[in-house]
């Protein structure tokens, strides 16, 4: 239906708007100065679909067009109507102001010069805002979510044989705040661990070492009980957390359980080849199996079960990524420049720094700082390539470093208020 919106004998005539209540006169020449516009494109409707399209009602009696917007934000656009500039105020919310004006189909490119700047300032400072605390509101929302989880779990027990006893002992075992009894089982697996720690390291001493008459390594009998004792502790809880879990197949995947199997497992491999072939036997196996027994060090990984500490330091770093990518970053693209600038003032000098993999060693040595001093430079140009290296390395670890550090702060507090 065709519907005589515009009176075709005035070239000029008023386009009557209402913005949220509030109504609005504005000529149509200055309409027609900005096609691109949304109110520009109403000049061209002559059909009620087509009008419904631009706005989101009209009324045909008093040719007026209403619009669901914020009218508190229109006076800006009748202004850029007026005017061809955009001005935004100090008190607008920004992506507030952005989403309006791309509403009604004006460019921010029309922001006058005096205000330019502060709105691509105040855009850019919301968006550095909103990157540094999503590590934040995810951290809230994965609390949320464990929580969500942990009731999930909890309500599992009411459907299993003997639920509340299941549910009590699986609290103990997980949760050491939970009560009295779950307090002294975390010492104790504390504790258990700090002395498999103490038994590896006892053994690795000479002077504590024992040999039988043909001159071959023996364990001591002492260390060798406490190693039995500990190996069998670390199996009863492994065990019996998995017996007692309401869901296996989130226990498998829990990163705490695995640190757990995967300090348990190699144990009785060893026992395993062992007992089918002596260690003289076994030739290039040996190797393997001296390997699965230096995996006891990741005993000391159990303690982050107990300690709010470690557990801070992982999901620091599981919502630091950025950061951390930034930082190794940085550290590559310095490790690459210096470390060629001083092969090539080096190279010919014999002092270690005649091959671009060694003077990527020296880079990263000396960027963070650690200088062991096996590999330095000795000409003029390879000294000022260090000094640049050292100073820029300076920089470049300092910069991260707060960011990640207020995060620790904030997941320190919250893994502390869960332990509580």
């Amino acid at each position: 239906q065709i519907l005589s919106v515009w009176d075709q004998d005035i070239e000029d005539h008023l386009v009557n708007v209402n913005v949220g209540g509030l109504k609005h006169s504005i000529c149509s020449s200055m309409l027609r100065k900005f096609p691109d516009t949304r109110l520009c494109r109403l000049l061209s409707c002559d059909t009620e679909e087509a009008i419904l399209q631009v706005c989101d009602d009209y009324d045909v009696q008093k040719k007026e067009f209403y619009f669901d917007r914020n009218p508190g934000l229109f006076p800006y656009v009748c202004h850029f109507y007026q005017t061809g500039k955009l001005h935004i105020m100090e008190e607008l919310c920004i992506f507030s102001f952005c989403q309006e004006i791309e509403y009604w189909g004006i460019n921010e490119f029309f922001l006058d010069s005096c205000c330019s700047y502060r709105y691509h300032d105040r855009k850019l400072e919301s968006h550095h805002k909103s990157w540094d605390e999503e590590s934040d509101v995810s951290s809230v929302d994965t609390s949320v979510d464990e929580i969500s989880d942990l009731n999930k779990d909890i309500q599992h027990f009411q459907d299993m044989r003997c639920g509340n006893v299941r549910k009590c002992l699986w609290l103990t075992l997980e949760n050491p705040g939970y009560s009295i009894p779950s307090k002294l089982f975390s010492l104790l697996s504390i504790s258990v661990v700090l002395m498999s720690i103490a038994t590896m390291c006892i053994n690795s001493i000479p002077e504590n070492q024992m040999y039988d008459d043909d001159g071959r390594p023996i364990e001591d009998p002492t260390m060798q009980t406490l190693e039995i004792f500990c190996i069998c502790w670390f199996t009863f809880e492994v065990v019996t957390r998995m017996l007692l879990a309401p869901n296996h197949r989130k226990f498998f995947l829990h990163p705490l359980n695995m640190i757990d199997i995967i300090s348990v497992v190699p144990i009785y491999i060893t026992i395993f080849f062992d007992l089918v072939a002596g260690e003289s036997e076994l030739g290039n196996l040996g190797k393997v199996v001296q390997v699965l027994r230096l995996m006891r060090i990741f005993r000391v990984l159990k303690l982050a079960r107990h300690s709010t500490g470690l557990r801070s330091l992982g999901a620091t770093l599981r919502h630091s990524y950025r950061e951390v990518g930034i930082l190794l970053l940085y550290l590559a693209v310095g490790v690459s420049v210096f470390s060629g600038i001083a092969y090539t003032a080096e190279y010919k000098e014999d002092v270690g720094l005649d091959t671009i993999p060694a003077c990527w060693w020296w880079g990263t040595v000396s960027m963070t700082t650690v200088g062991y001093g096996d590999v330095v430079p000795v000409t003029v140009a390879g000294k000022l390539a260090a000094s640049g290296c050292i100073l820029g390395g300076m920089l470049v670890v300092a910069l991260p470093i707060t960011i990640i550090f207020n995060k620790f702060s904030h997941f320190y507090r919250l893994c502390a208020s869960e332990s509580e």
